[in-house]
C-alpha cells in the first residue's frame, strides 16, 4: 500500500487506525451533504474501512486518509479507485477494472478553503497517471457541489455531462493522461521562467 506526501499532508491508506477520525468527519452533516445526505453510522464506517482494505488488496489503490503531520489529525480522505455504475461493490473486484479510475475527496470543515483538496487531488492524480498508467481519470460530484467542481477545474478536468455512477446521476468530469502530462509540462516550463 502506497503512502503519498504533499507539501502539507501525508496520505496514508485508510486502515483501522483511521476509524475514529473518519467516523468523526463523516458525522458532520456538511461533509456528507453531497455524498449520502446523512451522517454515517459507526456500522457504515466500519464497513467502509473493511471495503477499502479489500480494494487496496485487489487493486493496489483505494482511499487514503489525509493526515496533518504536525498533529496527526485526519484532515480528510480521498481516493483513486475503479468507478462503478452500481450502488453496491461487487464480490469480484477485478470485474471493475474495465471501468475508469475515479478520483474523489472530502475534507473536515476545519480544513476547508485552504487549498488542501486541490493539493491532495494533484498528488493522487499524479499517482494514477505516473504509477498506475491510467489512460484517464473521472470525477463524479453532486450537481450542486460547486466546491468540488472548482477543484476539478483546477486539476484541468473537463465537464462531460450527467451520468449514472454508484446508482445515481452525477456530474462527471474527465481528464486524459495526455492532457494531464501536457498541463504538467506547461507548469514546469512556467516555473522555470
Amino acid at each position: 500500500m502506497t503512502i503519498l506526501h504533499t507539501a502539507r499532508m501525508r496520505l496514508e491508506p485508510i486502515a483501522e487506525r483511521h476509524f475514529e477520525g473518519l467516523y468523526a468527519m463523516d458525522q458532520i452533516p456538511e461533509v456528507m451533504r453531497y455524498i449520502s445526505g446523512t451522517p454515517a453510522t459507526r456500522e457504515q464506517t466500519t464497513a467502509a474501512v473493511s471495503r477499502i482494505g479489500r480494494c487496496w488488496a485487489a487493486w493496489g489503490t483505494s482511499w487514503w486518509a489525509f493526515i496533518e503531520p504536525t498533529t496527526g489529525r485526519l484532515a480528510g480522505a480521498g481516493c483513486i479507485q475503479y468507478a462503478r455504475r452500481e450502488t453496491e461493490l461487487p464480490a469480484d473486484l477485478d470485474s471493475l477494472r474495465v471501468n475508469p479510475l475515479e478520483i474523489g475527496w472530502r475534507l473536515h470543515p476545519d480544513f476547508w478553503r485552504k487549498g488542501l483538496a486541490t493539493e491532495a487531488a494533484q498528488r493522487m492524480a499524479a499517482f494514477a497517471f505516473d504509477e498506475l498508467a491510467a489512460p484517464e481519470l473521472i470525477a463524479v460530484r453532486h450537481p450542486e457541489n460547486l466546491a468540488s467542481a472548482n477543484v476539478m477545474d483546477r486539476l484541468g478536468m473537463r465537464y462531460r455531462g450527467i451520468e449514472t455512477w454508484y446508482g445515481e446521476l452525477g456530474a462527471t468530469h474527465v481528464i486524459g493522461r495526455d492532457e494531464w502530462l501536457g498541463a504538467k509540462s506547461r507548469k514546469c516550463l512556467e516555473s522555470a521562467r
